[in-house]
């Protein structure tokens, strides 16, 4: 079966179906959890690990599998990883007790890996004028599933049930493995070596106990003897790690990589960007759904909350396809410029307005365009900066450390909502605020972040697209005046 002469869009479209159906399951349970709790007989905590054992099994395998990919082939392990996640929702969806979810929710947690796959597959495969755009939309695709996970999860709980919440990822999934399969041509392009396991252990951990001390830290309290512990655990690991890894010979992830100010700029970025998006998904709801005799909220069910998000999501699937061109037009820089103030300025509006619906509406509206532009230009930053063979190792970490930030995002705004609750059990309306102000000024941050990356683009990709008709030695000698241009600049 000839599979290299699929068509590009063919391939986008079966990619982008599989990413569909991780960010979906990603967020699908967030506005579940409660009504889990009861179903499956278990504490509030309990619950919550739905969610939190999802994020860590994702954190551990998306850089190791985005790396097994670059050495073995990105569409063979593209597939594996589909497998995986198929599997892993069918047991979910069949659990009706805990353990039994849990377990699905760590298999699925595989399928982080798919972001990283599918970046290098386009890289490898698409034609150069396109890939900037096709990485915009499948970067956006993360955003806008998590958002349409916030808004569908209403309706499925009410008209069908939770078991459903697994059902429709999975038909998602089972038809992207059998697509990847058919359709998707195996990349070439490799990256020799052998996969440094110590490094991977300790990666981890420090994942782990990471994750752990964030997620646990609002019950527990940030002072709290197990926050700390788990807190200086990551750190000793952290440095443990990066040891390892600049003294192996194969690397899981090359520190010299890491270091280069495209990489680390656009790193921190994505960890304020992961941060600003899930405090937004954990804090609205909440919000939304107090009552108004408590003198802010709307008294919104479990559906009318996750309407709320529904401007986010279009406003993604609006803007992300838009992306590739504004980066060839102003650069990928600029686009991560604009849309951390755009992101930023969502909080903005709700902390000088959200007594009234529609600033609601406008904010993650707001946010959705933030995102979107964001999301984008970070994963063609990462791209232009490294070296074909690093592509699904740098891409997956980059997805991690905005996995790592949207836990500190949700663990973060959690803690400064409930450090104020009223008689009736409600958090105090000033707690809401401190979230909306430290989500904003993050946002604001990672702006600051974008402007330290250098000015300079690979040019392959951004001057094919400007200019179609460069090839050969025209596209080379042209590339280097405009490099040159800017370093007198």
């Amino acid at each position: 079966m000839a599979r290299t002469h699929t068509d590009y869009r063919v391939t986008f479209v079966v990619l982008a179906t599989a990413a569909l159906a991780f960010s979906l399951l990603q967020c699908l349970v967030i506005p579940a959890i409660p009504q889990l709790e009861h179903t499956l007989h278990t504490s509030e905590s309990g619950a919550s690990w739905l969610l939190t054992a999802y994020l860590l099994s994702a954190a551990i395998a998306t850089p190791i599998l985005g790396r097994v990919g670059d050495m073995a082939g990105k569409e063979r392990v593209i597939v594996a990883v589909l497998i995986a996640l198929s599997v892993g929702s069918l047991i979910s969806a069949l659990a009706t007790t805990l353990p039994v979810m849990l377990t699905g929710r760590v298999v699925q947690g595989a399928g982080g890996a798919i972001f990283p796959l599918a970046f290098g597959i386009i890289r490898d495969e698409f034609p150069a004028e396109r890939v900037a755009g096709a990485i915009g939309v499948m970067s956006a695709i993360l955003g806008v599933g998590a958002g349409a996970g916030i808004v569908l999860a209403g309706p499925i709980l009410v008209h069908l049930n939770y078991h459903w919440l697994f059902w429709i990822p999975l038909i998602m999934s089972l038809a992207a493995t059998i697509a990847t399969f058919v359709f998707v041509p195996e990349s070439p392009v490799r990256s020799p070596g052998r996969v440094n396991w110590l490094g991977a252990v300790l990666m981890s951990s420090w994942l782990v106990t990471g994750l752990l001390a964030v997620s646990y830290a609002p019950t527990w309290g940030w002072g709290s003897t197990s926050v700390v512990v788990l807190g200086a655990a990551t750190a000793v690991l952290i440095v443990a790690w990066v040891v390892s890894e600049n003294r192996s010979a194969s690397p899981l992830v090359d520190m010299k990589m890491m270091r280069i100010p495209a990489v680390w700029s656009t790193n921190l970025a994505a960890l304020l960007f992961g941060f600003g998006m899930f405090a937004m998904f954990i804090v609205l709801p909440q919000f939304t759904q107090t009552p108004t005799h408590v003198g802010y909220g709307f008294g919104a069910s479990v559906t009318q909350s996750g309407l709320y998000l529904l401007p986010f999501a279009v406003a993604m699937v609006i803007v992300a396809p838009m992306t590739g061109r504004l980066s060839v037009l102003v650069g990928s820089k600029m686009v991560l410029v604009v849309g951390s103030l755009f992101a930023a300025s969502s909080y903005l509006v709700l902390v000088v307005a959200h007594s009234q619906q529609w600033t609601m509406y406008f904010a993650t509206g707001l946010l959705g365009i933030g995102i979107a532009l964001g999301f984008a230009s970070m994963a063609n930053l990462i791209i232009e900066a490294v070296p074909a063979e690093q592509t699904g190792v740098a891409t997956g970490m980059n997805t991690n450390i905005r996995n790592i930030g949207a836990a500190l995002g949700s663990g973060i705004a959690t803690s400064l909502v409930i450090s104020g609750v009223l008689a009736d059990g409600y958090p105090k309306e000033h707690g809401y605020v401190i979230a909306f102000a430290v989500s904003g000024a993050g946002l604001v941050v990672a702006a600051v972040a974008a402007l330290l990356i250098p000015r300079r683009e690979t040019p392959s990709i951004v001057l094919r697209e400007a200019h179609p008709a460069l090839t050969g030695e025209a596209e080379v000698i042209v590339g280097a005046i405009a490099l040159r241009s800017e370093d007198l600049a």
